[in-house]
Formats: structure tokens, C-alpha cells, sequence
């Protein structure tokens, strides 16, 4: 979540390195999606960034670092799609098919507009 006044890119590499403990110097924007109310929370806009593929050395480098996040695993799309909920899953699989054809995609609740 990004913090008053933080650019979304900022907002990212702060929560990278706060929640895995490994630096991002951000990469190419792949997705933006707006998320309508749902539950108790209020709308919201997601931006996903390229990470790439970390290397071994950062990969092993990862700490989950404040409790927020439980565990962390590189899968699969396959899998992903199995452990995502819908929504979430469809936001990523843009991410993934923007990521291999050099676009961008602008999304409602995971959807294309």
C-alpha cells in the first residue's frame, strides 16, 4: 500500500524490501487495476511492476521480514492459478502476458477493458 504522497514505483520498492528484504530498483509497469469495493475495504488501484527473475543470490537473500506474509514460494502460472483467488489470478496472468509481449494493461477486478 502505498503511503501518502508516494509515487506507486516508490511505493513498491519500499514494500519489496520491507516485506522480502531484498532491494528493487523497479522495472517496467505491466499492469494497473482498478479494484472495486469489496468487504469492508474501499476501492483501490493496483500497479504491477516487472520484478524479472531474481537470481540465486537474491533469492536466497529473501527474508519475510515484518509478519505480514506467512511464506513465500516461486511456482508455476499453473500453480499460481491454483493458490490465487480469481480476481488476483487474472490481474497476475495480465502481468505475466504483458511481461512476454512488451505491453501494458489496463484492468477493472482483474479484467481487461
Amino acid at each position: 500500500m502505498a503511503e501518502a504522497n508516494e509515487a506507486p514505483a516508490e511505493a513498491a520498492r519500499r514494500e519489496v524490501a520491507e516485506e522480502l528484504g531484498i532491494g528493487f530498483g523497479g522495472g517496467r509497469l505491466l499492469v494497473v487495476d482498478w479494484v472495486s469495493p469489496h468487504g469492508p475495504w474501499d476501492d483501490l488501484v493496483a500497479f504491477v511492476f516487472d520484478g524479472g527473475v531474481p537470481a540465486g543470490e537474491t533469492r536466497a537473500g529473501i527474508r519475510l521480514r515484518d509478519g505480514e506474509l506467512r511464506q513465500h514460494r516461486f511456482v508455476t502460472p499453473e500453480v499460481a492459478a491454483s493458490l490465487l483467488r480469481d480476481y488476483v489470478w487474472r490481474r497476475v496472468s495480465a502481468a505475466l502476458e504483458c511481461a512476454a509481449n512488451g505491453t501494458t494493461a489496463y484492468l477493472h477486478n482483474g479484467s481487461r477493458v
